[in-house]
């Protein structure tokens, strides 16, 4: 991709995460309650951001190469913070480099996607568990309107944008709220088990959430995981800790089942309990 393409795509500002864009935090949302006291962001971490936005938004695709000259004329800066973004994605696993190889985005590997969804059944079951026990009236009502208004976003940018256009749907729909809602970061936080969140919402979290991505890509599989997770709300509201649990590990059985139809060999591995 030219340089300049490239630039026109990663800067436009639906493609910066929601914490660079600075809205003032929701005091109601527990997601946003650790950036209230947040200083500037340095350049770095923007750098960091737009990497980060660039691979979840598909513009730098599984296995490509990460090319930090490149990036630094898109980003308009030096090689320094791009250089700096790289080292730290690596550290989350989200960027690969070998001696004398170039850097390159993971590639989604069969392997690596078992054992991150065998761990999201049971550490996401149990919070889904702990959440129908813990959430508070109030805080339940709230995720249930930011649950259909994050629908909402979804359809009216889906019927104002072409099908074939599918990333700048995506940004499309970004650019109508300040913030991105992630379903599964809210109730792994309403869990309220420390290390849960630790280990599904620290640096773990991006590669989760990058595995998350392409096992929701296509049309058909997006709108189930609508239904299911709609279902799993259900069961939080009427406090079915049970159900809730059940249902949270078979929407992410059906997520893994349908990432594994789609890399190489197509085979589904059981990630079933005994």
């Amino acid at each position: 991709m030219k340089s300049r393409e490239f630039a026109m795509k990663v800067t436009r500002p639906s493609s910066i995460p929601r914490a660079e864009r600075r809205e003032p935090p929701d005091p109601a949302d527990p997601t946003d309650a650790v950036h209230s006291n947040e200083a500037p962001k340095s350049l770095a971490d923007s750098v960091f951001d737009k990497v980060l936005a660039a691979i979840y938004d598909g513009l730098l695709l599984p296995g490509s190469v990460v090319n930090e000259v490149e990036l630094a004329q898109a980003f308009g800066v030096s090689r320094g913070p791009v250089r700096e973004a790289v080292r730290r994605l690596q550290g989350v696993q989200l960027i690969t480099r070998e001696p004398y190889v170039k850097a390159r985005v993971m590639s989604l590997s069969a392997e690596s996607a078992l054992e991150l969804f065998q761990m999201r059944m049971a550490l996401e079951g149990m919070a889904c568990k702990l959440a129908t026990q813990r959430m508070a009236p109030r805080e339940l009502a709230e995720l249930l309107v930011e649950f259909e208004q994050d629908r909402q976003r979804y359809l009216d940018a889906d019927s104002t944008t072409d099908a074939s256009d599918a990333p700048d749907a995506a940004a499309a729909a970004n650019t109508a709220t300040p913030r991105r809602f992630d379903f599964h970061e809210r109730i792994v936080r309403a869990s309220g088990n420390q290390r849960i969140v630790n280990a599904l919402c620290g640096d773990l979290y991006h590669l989760l959430r990058f595995y998350r991505r392409h096992s929701g890509t296509v049309l058909e599989r997006k709108e189930d995981a609508y239904a299911e997770h709609w279902q799993i709300l259900r069961a939080i509201k009427t406090r079915d800790g049970d159900l809730a649990e059940s249902l949270m590990r078979s929407h992410i059985e059906r997520a893994a089942n349908h990432l594994f139809q789609h890399l190489p060999g197509g085979a589904s591995p059981a990630l079933r309990r005994a």
